[in-house]
C-alpha cells in the first residue's frame, strides 16, 4: 500500500493508473542496462515498470540524477558477479527531486517536498530514471538554496566521505588529515567536511584542480604531476583519505600517517575478486586481503587499514544538507545533459572530455 501522488492530473496514460481521487505512476523511463559494455549499451526504454512501494520506501519524481563513476564501473563490468544474474539494471546513485507517493510506513516525508538523497552502491534499481525509489532514511529535505542539479551531484559522494571521515577515523577538530584525490566529488566533499569539523587538511589534485581543492577549504594543494608528495608534507597526519587507490597511492598515504592514524581507500577489493573468482570464493578472499592488510599496517606503522564505502546514514545525510545550506559544502556542476543524452554523458566522462560532475535532467 503507498499514499498516492497528491495534485490530480488533467490527463494520465497507460503508465497510470486511478484509484479514488489519487493518482498511481505505473511505468515510466528509464535507462537501461541489459548487458554490460560501453555506452552504447545503455537503453532508454519509455515503459520501464514501477515496482509497488514497500512499507518504508518513497517514490521520487527525479528532477536531476549525477552521473558517478562508480556508474561508468557497473556500465562496464565491474560487479559483474553480483549483478549479472540480476539483469536488466538502472544506474545511477544520486536523485534530487519531488516526492510522488510513500509507502504506508513513512512518517519523516511528505508528497510534494522537495528531497535529495542516494542509493546504496549494490543497489539495483537506480536513478536513471523518471520516478526513483529510495528508502526513507536515504533521503532528505533539499536545501532550498540549491537548485536540483546543485543537489544532485551531493549525496553520494558527500556520504561516501562523511563514512570514512566520521565512521571509521572520527576526526576531530584540530586533527590534519590528508585526502589523495581531492579534486574529485569524494575529495572535495572530504575537504570541506574535514574543515567544518575543524580539521586541517592538505590534498593531492592535478594542476585543473588546484582552484577548486583550495576554494573548498585546503591549507594547502600539492599537484602530484609536478610535485614529490613525500617530499613536500610532514608525514604526521591523523587521517589519509586515499580516492585514487593505487598501490603508489596506499604506500604514499601509510608513509603519511602518524601511530595512531587512519588509512582509507575507496578501492577495495571486494567487489574485483569476486568477480574474478566468483561470489563463493571472491568475497572470503577479499576477507582475508583485507584482514592481511590489516595486520601487516598494525604491526609495521601502527596504524588502522580500511576499505571504505557509502551506505545510508540519515544523520550523516541531514548534517550535509544543512552544510551545503549555509554554503559550507558545494560540489561544482561540470555539465548538464538531458536524459535522453544519457549515452553522449557517459562517453564525455570515459574519455575524460569533462573532467568535474556531470548531471542528468527529466522533463
Amino acid at each position: 500500500m503507498m499514499q498516492g501522488i497528491g495534485r490530480k492530473l488533467a490527463c494520465f496514460g497507460p503508465g497510470w493508473r486511478a484509484s479514488g481521487d489519487r493518482f498511481f505512476v505505473t511505468s515510466c523511463r528509464a535507462v537501461i542496462l541489459e548487458r554490460f559494455g560501453g555506452p552504447e549499451v545503455l537503453e532508454l526504454r519509455p515503459d520501464f515498470p514501477v515496482p509497488d512501494l514497500k512499507p518504508k520506501d518513497v517514490l521520487v519524481r527525479t528532477r536531476a540524477a549525477s552521473v558517478n563513476p562508480l556508474d561508468l564501473r557497473m556500465r562496464s563490468g565491474y560487479g559483474r558477479s553480483i549483478f549479472g544474474s540480476l539483469l536488466p539494471l538502472i544506474l545511477g546513485r544520486d536523485v534530487s527531486g519531488e516526492v510522488a507517493a510513500v509507502g504506508s510506513s513513512v512518517t519523516s516525508l511528505s508528497v510534494g517536498e522537495e528531497v535529495f538523497g542516494a542509493l546504496h552502491p549494490t543497489a539495483v534499481r537506480g536513478t536513471y530514471t523518471d520516478y526513483a525509489i529510495l528508502s526513507e532514511n536515504e533521503l532528505t529535505i533539499k536545501p532550498p538554496s540549491l537548485t536540483h542539479e546543485e543537489a544532485s551531484v551531493i549525496p553520494f559522494a558527500a556520504l561516501t566521505a562523511w563514512r570514512a571521515l566520521k565512521g571509521t577515523a572520527r576526526i576531530e577538530e584540530g586533527q590534519r588529515l590528508m585526502v589523495l584525490g581531492g579534486g574529485g566529488a569524494v575529495g572535495l566533499s572530504a575537504i570541506q567536511l574535514s574543515v567544518a569539523a575543524g580539521c586541517a587538511v592538505v590534498a593531492t589534485c592535478g594542476n585543473q584542480s588546484f582552484q577548486r581543492v583550495l576554494s573548498a577549504g585546503a591549507e594547502k594543494a600539492i599537484d602530484y604531476t609536478a610535485e614529490d608528495i613525500e617530499s613536500t608534507v610532514k608525514g604526521d597526519f591523523d587521517a589519509v583519505l586515499d580516492t585514487i587507490g593505487r598501490p603508489e597511492t596506499e604506500r604514499i598515504g601509510v608513509s603519511l600517517l602518524k601511530r595512531g592514524g587512519h588509512y582509507m581507500t575507496l578501492q577495495g577489493e571486494a567487489a574485483s575478486l569476486a568477480d574474478r573468482y566468483g561470489i563463493a570464493a571472491g568475497l572470503p578472499a577479499a576477507t582475508a586481503v583485507l584482514m592481511q592488510k590489516q595486520l601487516r599496517y598494525r604491526l609495521s606503522h601502527g596504524i588502522g587499514y580500511w576499505w571504505t564505502y557509502m551506505r545510508a546514514d540519515l544523520e550523516g545525510l541531514q548534517e550535509i544538507g544543512r552544510l551545503a545550506a549555509a554554503q559550507k559544502l558545494k560540489i561544482p556542476v561540470d555539465r548538464v545533459f538531458s536524459i535522453v543524452q544519457t549515452r553522449e554523458a557517459h562517453e564525455a566522462k570515459e574519455k575524460g572530455i569533462i573532467p568535474g560532475k556531470v548531471v542528468l535532467t527529466f522533463d
